[in-house]
C-alpha cells in the first residue's frame, strides 16, 4: 500500500526538479550546429531596386560582418531596426540583411519607411537559404567571420545590452584572431 503513494510522489519530485530547472534557462540560448562552420552555399538577388544581393562570397572578404534576418512583416523587426541602423552609420561593423520569406516590394517599402542600414540586401522569398542557415523565425543575426565562418547566431530582436555586452565584443575577439 505505501508504494502507490510512493511512485507518484517520486514522479512529481522529478517532474517538479526538471520544471524548475527549465525556468532558469533562457530560451533565446538555443545552440546553432553551425557555429564554427563555414557558411552554407547560397546566391540571393537584391531587394529591388537595390542592386548588391547577398551571396556566400560576399561573406569570405576578409572582415567580420553582421548578417541580420528581417521581413516587412515583422514586429519584432521594428524594435531592433533603429539600433542596426546606428550600429550601421557608426561603421563599427557592415550589416548585411537577408529578407526572409518576404515579397521584395514589401521589403523595399518597409527599408524605405525605416531605413536601411545594409550594405548589401539579398531575398530569400521562399525560405529555402533560411533553413540552411537553420533560421527558426526573424529577427535573427548572425556573426560571420572574414574567411566565412559563423561565429555566433542571436536569436530575437537584439537589445542595446545584447549589442555592448554580447555582439560587439565578438567582433573584436574575431578581428584580433
Amino acid at each position: 500500500m505505501r508504494l502507490g503513494y510512493i511512485v507518484p510522489i517520486a514522479v512529481f519530485i522529478v517532474f517538479a526538479i526538471a520544471l524548475g530547472i527549465g525556468l532558469t534557462l533562457n530560451p533565446r540560448d538555443i545552440p546553432s550546429a553551425l557555429i564554427g562552420k563555414s557558411i552554407p552555399a547560397f546566391d540571393l538577388p537584391a531587394v529591388p531596386p537595390r542592386s548588391l544581393g547577398l551571396a556566400t562570397d560576399d561573406l569570405k572578404k576578409g572582415d567580420v560582418v553582421l548578417i541580420n534576418v528581417f521581413a516587412s512583416w515583422c514586429v519584432a523587426c521594428r524594435v531592433e531596426h533603429p539600433l542596426l541602423m546606428e550600429l550601421a552609420r557608426s561603421g563599427v561593423v557592415q550589416v548585411y540583411g537577408l529578407a526572409y520569406k518576404d515579397a521584395p516590394e514589401n521589403s523595399d517599402r518597409w527599408l524605405g519607411q525605416f531605413g536601411d542600414p545594409y550594405t548589401r540586401t539579398g531575398v530569400d522569398r521562399d525560405g529555402r537559404v533560411g533553413i540552411d542557415w537553420g533560421i527558426y523565425g526573424v529577427p535573427e543575426t548572425f556573426i560571420v567571420s572574414g574567411d566565412g565562418r559563423i561565429i555566433d547566431k542571436h536569436i530575437g530582436p537584439i537589445s542595446p545590452a545584447d549589442l555592448q555586452n554580447k555582439i560587439l565584443p565578438l567582433i573584436a575577439q574575431a578581428r584580433a584572431q
